[in-house]
């Protein structure tokens, strides 16, 4: 991990400590994932089939994932994972059912009554990675808030496995939240494939899930495409950041930062902090505690582009943090929840010394698909609402419309549309002829 000093770096310094490391490295990326795109679209299920075999170096009879494999996935998996499966579960329902929008109803005026109404996403795509590591959490994270919206449909896409089969683990998951169907599909085809449809594959409205830079380079592309799907986030390479003072454990923070250098080469992990004793004994944890690790190559690659800064304060930190709004924000520091206030921009917070980004990941009842690439500014992570529209709807009593049509009269004849005018006042005058000749 390269180790910097904030103060002493210029404004384009700054801006290539806290670059991604994707971005900067994403040169032809657009162009191969419109070309997937359009063999998937042009060729449908022969295109998926060859881009398997290619990239998943497995050939299939049938994309789908049949109820026998269901079956024998379960059967597989140990007692033990499938309990821990149920339990994550039923705490991100809990938490996911009291955070669900709910629907509101309001006099605005006397006889203008103005509502939201809420109606799920009718079909809803989830993505769920499997490349060096399978993720049957995020199947859970996807899944359970699909469900409590009240989604018709439901169709999920995992890599397979070089025996043809999806990692068993990520089925049950996919049982135990009532995903409806599942296919045997990864990469930039997988969101071809769920944007547009195919023979096999049903076209989704709105797809979710993270992934790495090419599933999100489809994902972003099939969003702008009035004819593709719309999208949860930009969910990317996972990354976080750690702000910790003198007191934090270095171990700790050495484990933290590890838990996402594993996730793959392209992740991105940042330590920010006022002292520099913090940060060297850090480094040096890092290395130890790496070395160990059986994903130690992965988890290296991440940390060739990954930084400790050291800052002036920890105002300053946070300051850091939110103009880099990380995917995951880790506060270790003394009285971590005075300084939440301060933070703008994270898509989760995980606040002192006995809070780890894993149970994040996995446990707490949060969501772990995030925004990354700093969409942190702008876009939260995934809930209920994700996978719901609320519609307005109004209704006026001839009260109502008294009460509020000279307003909207004057508005519409400052903006010059008479028609807009017109619809309030010929109401008007219905109203007061109807009250003389009473």
């Amino acid at each position: 991990m390269r180790r910097l000093v904030w103060n002493v770096l210029d404004e384009s310094d700054r801006e290539a400590a806290l670059a991604r490391p994707v971005q900067a490295h994403a040169a032809g990326l657009p162009d191969a994932v419109r070309r997937i795109v359009a063999e998937v679209r042009r060729h449908g299920d022969e295109a998926l089939l060859r881009f398997t075999a290619s990239y998943d170096r497995c050939a299939l009879e049938r994309l789908d994932v049949a109820p026998a494999e269901f079956d024998e996935a379960e059967a597989a998996l140990d007692p033990a994972l499938k309990e821990a499966i149920r339990e994550a579960a039923g705490r991100i329902e809990a938490f996911h059912r009291a955070a669900a929008p709910q629907a509101v109803s309001v006099e605005t005026a006397p006889g203008v009554r103005v509502e939201g109404v809420l109606r799920p996403i009718g079909r809803a795509g989830l993505y769920v990675p499997a490349g060096s590591a399978p993720l049957p959490s995020t199947a859970l994270m996807l899944g359970v808030p699909a469900r409590i919206a009240g989604c018709r449909e439901v169709v999920l896409c995992s890599p397979a496995r070089p025996d043809g089969r999806c990692d068993p683990a990520v089925l049950y998951a996919a049982r135990v939240v009532g995903v409806h169907r599942v296919f045997k599909l990864g990469g930039a085809q997988a969101i071809a494939a769920m944007a547009y449809g195919t023979a096999s594959l049903p076209r989704c409205d709105k797809l979710f899930g993270p992934g790495n830079a090419w599933v999100t380079e489809a994902k972003v592309q099939v969003s702008i495409d009035p004819q593709g799907a719309a999208i949860d986030m930009p969910a990317g390479p996972s990354e976080v950041l750690v702000v910790a003072d003198a007191q934090a454990d270095p171990t700790f923070v050495a484990a933290d930062l590890l838990s996402q250098a594993e996730h793959g080469p392209d992740s991105q992990v940042l330590l920010v902090s006022p002292s520099g004793a913090l940060l060297d004994a850090v480094a040096a944890e890092v290395e130890r505690q790496c070395a160990a690790l059986p994903r130690s190559g992965i988890a290296r690659e991440a940390l060739a582009h990954s930084r400790l800064i050291e800052v002036d304060s920890l105002e300053q930190a946070l300051e850091v943090s939110n103009r880099y709004a990380p995917e995951h924000l880790i506060l270790q520091v003394v009285e971590p929840r005075h300084w939440l206030a301060r933070v703008e921009s994270a898509g989760s917070v995980f606040l002192g010394a006995w809070t780890p980004e894993s149970v994040g990941d996995y446990a707490s009842g949060s969501n772990h698909v995030l925004p990354t690439y700093g969409y942190a500014r702008s876009h939260s992570g995934v809930s209920v609402a994700s996978f719901q529209k609320r519609i307005s709807v109004q209704e006026l009593s001839p009260e109502g419309l008294r009460a509020i049509g000279p307003c909207t009269a004057t508005l519409a004849a400052a903006e010059q549309l008479e028609a807009h005018r017109r619809a309030v006042t010929l109401r008007l005058a219905a109203l007061d002829a109807e009250a003389s000749v009473a």
